[in-house]
C-alpha cells in the first residue's frame, strides 16, 4: 500500500442536511477513493481519504466545495498511514 494516502478531513460550515454526505460519497466512488464520511454532533462534516495521492487530493479540493447547497466554512486536513480503507460508505 505504498503508493497510497490517506487524509482525515473536518468540514465546518452549513454542511449538515445539504447531501454533503451523499455528494462526497458519490464523488469518492468516482475517484475510486475508499474511506467514508459522517456528521458529527458538534456540526462538522467528518471524512477519510484513502487511495492515490492525486485522488485523495482530488477528494480534500472537493471538501472545500462540498455540495451544491452547503457552505463551507473550513477544512482541516490530517495526513496520515493508510489504514487499508475499502469500498466508500456513509457512516452513522
Amino acid at each position: 500500500m505504498t503508493d497510497r494516502t490517506r487524509a482525515h478531513v473536518f468540514v465546518s460550515g452549513n454542511v449538515q442536511g445539504v447531501f454533503f454526505r451523499a455528494t462526497t460519497r458519490d464523488t469518492a466512488r468516482e475517484h475510486g477513493v475508499d474511506g467514508w464520511v459522517k456528521n458529527r454532533d458538534d456540526g462538522r462534516v467528518e471524512a477519510v481519504f484513502e487511495g492515490p495521492e492525486d485522488a485523495v487530493e482530488q477528494m480534500v479540493d472537493f471538501c472545500h466545495e462540498g455540495s451544491s447547497a452547503a457552505r463551507v466554512d473550513d477544512v482541516e486536513v490530517a495526513y496520515e498511514s493508510p489504514e487499508g480503507e475499502d469500498g466508500f460508505g456513509v457512516r452513522w
